[in-house]
C-alpha cells in the first residue's frame, strides 16, 4: 500500500516507507524487554497481553490524518506486536528436544508465513476495494480475536511470576557478553537488512514498471508465503542436507529470484520468484533461528528476544537505506545491491557456522 499512502499524504514512496522503519525500530526496541518478561512472567502470558494491546494500536492507525501520526501509531502497535515471534519460539525452546527443534519451528513458523501470505493479498483487495484504513480496521479485529483465543486457551497454562528483583538490562547485558549471542545479533541484522530491505519495494517496483493494481499486486507478493510454506512442507527432507548447504542455498536462490523479478521485463516472471523469495529467506532463516533458540538455554526468551531485535534493526535500516538507494539508482540497481549482500551472508554462513555454537 506504500504507493496509495505516497499519494494520499502528498509525499514519496520512498518518504512513505516510514511507517516500515518506524515499526521496526519499536520491534527491536521492545522486544528487549518482553524476551526477560516472558521469562519472568510466562511467555503465553505476555504474548497475549501484547497481542490484545497491538489490535488496538491498529485501529489507531485506521484514525492516522497524516504520515507522521500513521508512522507514531505503527510504532505504538509494534512495540504490542514483537513478542509472539520471538517468544513462540523460546516457548518451543523449552519443550520440544532439539533433535526435533528445527522442524517443529519449521512448523510454528509456517502459521506466520499463512499470515505473510494472506497479508500481501488481502490487503491489496482491501486497499483497491476500501482504501489503506480498512486494512488496519481488520487487522486489529484479527488481532482481537486471537488474543481471545490465546487467553481462551492457554490461561489455565501461565506459570506464577518469578521471585526476585525484575533487571532486564543485566539479563541483557550478560548474554551479550557471550561471544556467539554478539555473532548471532550481527546475523540477525544482516539478513533481514540486505533481504527485506529489497523485498519491501517489490511491490512499488511492480506498480512503478508495469502499473499492476494494488490487488494484483498482493496475489503476486503472497508467492513469498507459500514459498515459505513449501519449505515448512519439505524441512524435513531439507535438514539431512546440513546448514552449511541449507544456507548457500538459501542466499543463492534469493538472489536469482530478486534479480529475475527486477531484470526480466515481465511481470509474470515475479510469481514464481516471490516464491522462491520465500523458500530462500526461510532456508537460511530457520537455520538460525534454531541456533538461536539453543545460544543461551539460561535465559532463552532473553536471547531470543536479541535475535529479534537484531532483525528490526536490520529490517528498519535495510528499508531506510535501500529506499535512499531507490531514490538514487532506481529500483533495479537498489533491489540488486541488497540481493547480492544476502547471498554473500549465505557463503559466509557456511564458513562460520560454528561461530553461533553455545
Amino acid at each position: 500500500m506504500l504507493p496509495q499512502l505516497a499519494a494520499d499524504f502528498s509525499t514519496t514512496v520512498s518518504a512513505a516507507s516510514i511507517i516500515v522503519t518506524s515499526f521496526a525500530v519499536a520491534y527491536a526496541c521492545a522486544v528487549l524487554l518482553q524476551g526477560p518478561l516472558g521469562d519472568r512472567y510466562g511467555k503465553l502470558r505476555v504474548v497475549t497481553i501484547g497481542v490484545a494491546l497491538a489490535g488496538l494500536a491498529s485501529f489507531g492507525c485506521a484514525a492516522a490524518w497524516n504520515l507522521g501520526s500513521l508512522a507514531a501509531m505503527r510504532f505504538l502497535m509494534a512495540i504490542f506486536a514483537s513478542a509472539p515471534v520471538a517468544l513462540g519460539i523460546a516457548y518451543i525452546g523449552d519443550v520440544i528436544p532439539l533433535e526435533d527443534r528445527q522442524a517443529t519451528i519449521a512448523r510454528f513458523v509456517a502459521g506466520s508465513i499463512f499470515g505473510q501470505t494472506l497479508g500481501p493479498l488481502f490487503g491489496g483487495l482491501l486497499t483497491d476495494w476500501a482504501g489503506w484504513r480498512s486494512s488496519f480496521v481488520v487487522l486489529g479485529l484479527l488481532f482481537i480475536a486471537g488474543a481471545a483465543i490465546l487467553f481462551l486457551r492457554t490461561r489455565r497454562g501461565w506459570p506464577a511470576p518469578g521471585h526476585g528483583r525484575f533487571q532486564p538490562l543485566a539479563v541483557l547485558l550478560r548474554l551479550v557478553a557471550r561471544a556467539p549471542v554478539r555473532w548471532l545479533v550481527a546475523v540477525g541484522v544482516a539478513e533481514t537488512f540486505f533481504f527485506f530491505g529489497a523485498y519491501v519495494f517489490i511491490g512499488a517496483f511492480l506498480r512503478d514498471r508495469y502499473g499492476l493494481s494494488y490487488t494484483a499486486i498482493g496475489l503476486v507478493l503472497a508467492g513469498y508465503g507459500v514459498g515459505g510454506l513449501v519449505y515448512s512442507s519439505l524441512v524435513r527432507w531439507l535438514v539431512p542436507l546440513g546448514d552449511r548447504r541449507l544456507v548457500v542455498l538459501g542466499g543463492l536462490t534469493g538472489f536469482v529470484a530478486f534479480a529475475v523479478i527486477v531484470l526480466s521485463g515481465d511481470w509474470r516472471y515475479a510469481v514464481p520468484s516471490t516464491l522462491g523469495l520465500g523458500l530462500a529467506f526461510y532456508l537460511l532463516h530457520n537455520t538460525v533461528q534454531t541456533k538461536a533458540s539453543e545460544v543461551a538455554p539460561d535465559a532463552r526468551g532473553a536471547a531470543l528476544a536479541l535475535y529479534a531485535s537484531a532483525w528490526a534493526v536490520g529490517q528498519a535500516s535495510g528499508v531506510a537505506a535501500l529506499g535512499a538507494a531507490v531514490a538514487y539508482l532506481g529500483y533495479a540497481s537498489a533491489i540488486l545491491a541488497a540481493a547480492m549482500g544476502f547471498a554473500l551472508l549465505g557463503f559466509w554462513l557456511r564458513s562460520n557456522m560454528a561461530r553461533l555454537h553455545p
